[in-house]
């Protein structure tokens, strides 16, 4: 395949060429297999390296290291993880801290191996901002969430309420009623990141092998058209693509989330909008919409996404008018300075979605497999403590890592997660809750809605989020 520099921003922005690397083509023998040379699998096999550096690794990718998701998002390394709050907040102390203090510590070590290894892709923490703007049932939400983070342990040092009078220094929006910062999350270049990763860990001693889509994987094996790796433990990471693995597809469906860029800002502009530190946002509405000022002073701007009937992968990101529209509207709403910005640069990449909405760290020792996944969209940082969590798994290791309550060990893939409801019920539900969503953030930014038309439209979208937890 050619033309890899065109899937994102990002992957344009990698200095030197994408010749790939040889494929498979013989059957070789490995300690340890891992298909998917994303974050999760190049973590688990940087930290598998580091600390058994004797063990044999090959890394099986489709195409090219950085290929996926771990190429195409939204350069946010979060200090997070799907339904954190409700997994953790139900811990007692002092596990409790320590978790919280495990889950926020993601950014720092990224950070810290990012420097080690002379990964330069462009980290800055300069955390979050989550935004209320446009209509007061945002901002009560917004606060009411604040205080859910409270009461499950979380303190101000963690996430706090800014004023619009104390955001000026942040991040300026027209109209905008507050925000809730967290200083744990760092926005990267993540291309180079995810390429940084493949190159250290070939260092280290670890084979990839790249154009080797793998057709058939077993316990103990992987084959592609042309080779085949015989292993004792197996990590498939492969989160969005999991349809391609069966049975994981029953148990991850890919969905899509589009991006666009603007070319590179004056600093006039950027004076009117802040972020000068790095920071990242996200307007505080159900459907979500985030954005970042990146190194060489764009704003990227993601928003919404879909799903394919029958969890099938989207592979052309051209953007239709309606798609292109959409996110310029939603960009000019919230920085009205930027309604006639250029925009260079669209893309769009397929993530996995978990049935139980919340991140899953798997062993089955019976089978030798290892698995990590479930990130829903967060996975630039979860992935770094996925790959953590399998390497100390894999190895034996009793560390704080592998005694989460994410972590799952001595159970099956079909004995330990969800299945996703068959179609064409998948289908119906996710559109029926974006619908939802939609059509309250309509309502609520009319300021001539009825208060019943609010209130109905408020309880419908909340009843329908309900329905993923």
């Amino acid at each position: 395949m050619t033309g890899w520099h065109s899937i994102s921003l990002w992957m344009e922005g990698v200095e030197g060429g994408l010749t790939p690397r040889p494929a498979l083509e013989s059957e070789v023998t490995a300690d340890i297999a891992i298909v998917g040379a994303g974050y999760t699998g190049l973590w688990a096999a940087y930290y598998l390296k580091t600390r058994a550096p004797d063990l044999r690794i090959a890394i099986l990718e489709a195409e090219t290291a950085g290929f996926g998701a771990s190429g195409r998002n939204g350069g946010w390394v979060m200090g997070a993880m799907l339904g954190d709050e409700r997994i953790v907040g139900h811990l007692t102390e002092p596990r409790r801290r320590e978790t919280w203090a495990l889950v926020h510590g993601i950014p720092d070590e990224v950070g810290h191996i990012a420097q080690t290894e002379g990964i330069a892709c462009d980290f800055r923490k300069g955390g979050t901002l989550y935004c209320a703007t446009r209509y007061p049932e945002q901002e009560r939400r917004l606060r009411g969430w604040l205080n859910d983070l409270y009461a499950h342990g979380q303190t101000e040092d963690d996430a706090r309420w800014l004023s619009p009078a104390e955001l000026t220094q942040e991040l300026q929006i027209p109209s905008i009623l507050g925000a809730v910062y967290t200083p744990h999350c760092a926005t990267i270049q993540p291309a180079k990141l995810v390429r940084g990763l493949a190159e250290t860990v070939e260092k280290l001693g670890v084979t990839i092998y790249e154009r080797s889509r793998v057709t058939h994987w077993q316990p103990g094996e992987i084959r592609t058209a042309q080779g085949r790796v015989k292993a004792d433990w197996v990590i498939p990471a492969v989160e969005g693509y999991a349809g391609a693995m069966p049975p994981l597809g029953d148990y991850q469906l890919p969905v899509q989330s589009l991006i666009i860029s603007t070319e590179p800002l004056q600093e006039d502009v950027w004076a009117g909008i802040g972020l000068s530190r790095g920071q990242s946002f996200s307007e505080f509405s159900r459907q979500v919409t985030y954005g970042q000022r990146t190194a060489d002073n764009r704003l990227t701007f993601g928003a919404r996404g879909g799903y394919r009937f029958g969890g099938r992968l989207r592979k052309d990101f051209t953007f239709t008018e309606a798609e292109e529209s959409l996110r310029r509207y939603l960009l000019g709403e919230i920085f009205p300075q930027l309604k006639d910005a250029t925009i260079t640069h669209r893309w769009g990449g397929n993530l996995g979605m978990p049935r139980r909405f919340q991140p899953h760290m798997l062993l089955d020792s019976k089978n030798h497999i290892a698995l990590s996944g479930g990130y829903g969209g967060e996975g630039v940082g979860a992935s770094n403590l996925g790959g953590r969590t399998l390497a100390d798994l894999i190895l034996g290791r009793q560390t704080l890592e592998t005694h989460q309550p994410w972590v799952i060990q001595d159970k099956t893939i079909q004995q330990a997660l969800r299945r996703w409801e068959p179609e064409p019920l998948r289908w119906l539900g996710y559109n029926a809750i974006i619908a939802s969503f939609a059509h309250e953030d309509r309502v609520l930014a009319d300021e001539h809605s009825a208060p019943w038309r609010r209130r109905m439209a408020q309880a419908l979208a909340e009843w329908m989020q309900g329905l993923m937890r």
